[in-house]
């Protein structure tokens, strides 16, 4: 008995809502962990977005009208434009995998056609993880690549000088969105060493410098903000902060704390990201979930599509995955990266 396209097309729906009989072990992917798809866009709030791109107002300045007066004083009244946007354009990324009819007629059984579809869609989803880690800790070269998302470094920028320095990624003249302004600029430090007398004492720093209290209550994009920051390292620089807390004493010391078999700063999760061992120069990144995190294009949030006839193989099936989505930050003083340069 042979299988016609649509009841192979059946059989793959179906085998996509179980995926659980039978099992493999996965030695494929490079990487240790993968934070941006494993953490940042699952675990984190995600926004789901409409229109042709992505659009913020942003509140840059403040009307100084507040003065001291007398009886009967003439009132001055100052008006001003307190808002600037910036515009994020919309990054598309696909993968897919793929099914040979035949391959299904000789593991007719249940069970063999789960285990296909498990494997090649396990592997089409390691390889999706993999280029957006790439990406996500990556910046596109200038305004001209209209395909590379806004990673972690293109919002956030180094400079060796202390203080709101973290200025317009290079190649975007106009700044990150259309905006160049003091008061969007990331903290940024140096440090040689990783000592409580240099690198810890510049995290204290920075810590302090990039939180920002408002006496006003204020309608936010996102409802129950708060501090919710994670500090990024690579192994280097996670084993140097390890080695000082130990130091310290039994309990890691007053900045250094337990956390979850590694350590945290002021009580907030210090991450191992093994793409960052290629960075020479030990970033430490401080990111707030509060401003900082993804963007989907609603519907189109690892959508998908299939099984679908392959153009020009007609015994070939394709599933599509497809993704538009884009890193967002409205606030970019509440983040920082210090590091050690070359």
């Amino acid at each position: 008995m042979s299988l016609s396209v649509d009841q192979i097309k059946d059989m793959v729906k179906g085998t996509l809502k179980e995926l659980g009989r039978l099992k493999f072990n996965q030695i494929a992917q490079d990487l240790q962990s993968y934070e941006i798809m494993g953490r940042i866009m699952k675990r984190e709030k995600k926004q789901f977005d409409d229109g042709i791109a992505i659009q913020r107002n942003l509140m840059v300045r403040i009307i100084e009208g507040a003065r001291h007066t007398g009886l009967f004083a003439v009132d001055e009244v100052n008006a001003g434009d307190v808002l600037e946007q910036i515009t994020i354009p919309w990054t598309h990324t696909t993968t897919n995998y793929p099914f040979e009819r035949r391959e299904i007629a000789m593991q007719r059984s249940a069970a063999k056609i789960v285990d296909i579809v498990k494997t090649r869609r396990v592997g089409a989803f390691l390889g999706l993880a993999k280029i957006m880690e790439r990406d996500g800790w990556s910046a596109p070269a200038d305004v001209s690549d209209v395909l590379a998302p806004w990673g972690i470094p293109f919002w956030i920028q180094k400079n060796a000088s202390e203080g709101f320095n973290g200025g317009n990624p290079a190649g975007f003249p106009a700044g990150p969105g259309g905006l160049s302004h003091a008061n969007f600029r990331n903290y940024t430090g140096a440090y040689t060493q990783v000592s409580k007398a240099d690198l810890i004492k510049l995290m204290r720093r920075a810590y302090r410098k990039i939180h920002f209290e408002s006496p006003v209550s204020i309608p936010d994009y996102r409802s129950g903000r708060g501090d919710r920051y994670r500090i990024y390292v690579n192994l280097e620089t996670m084993e140097a902060l390890e080695d000082v807390g130990e130091a310290q004493n039994e309990n890691l010391g007053r900045d250094l704390a337990p956390y979850d078999g590694s350590i945290a700063f002021r009580r907030n999760p210090i991450v191992w990201v093994p793409y960052l061992d290629a960075d020479t120069t030990n970033p430490v990144y401080f990111i707030n979930y509060a401003y900082f995190h993804p963007v989907f294009l609603r519907g189109e949030y690892l959508r998908e599509q299939g099984p679908e006839k392959a153009p020009s193989q007609h015994t070939t099936l394709v599933v599509y995955i497809d993704l538009t989505w884009n890193m967002l930050c409205t606030d970019r003083r509440a983040q920082a990266v210090l590091h050690k340069p070359s």
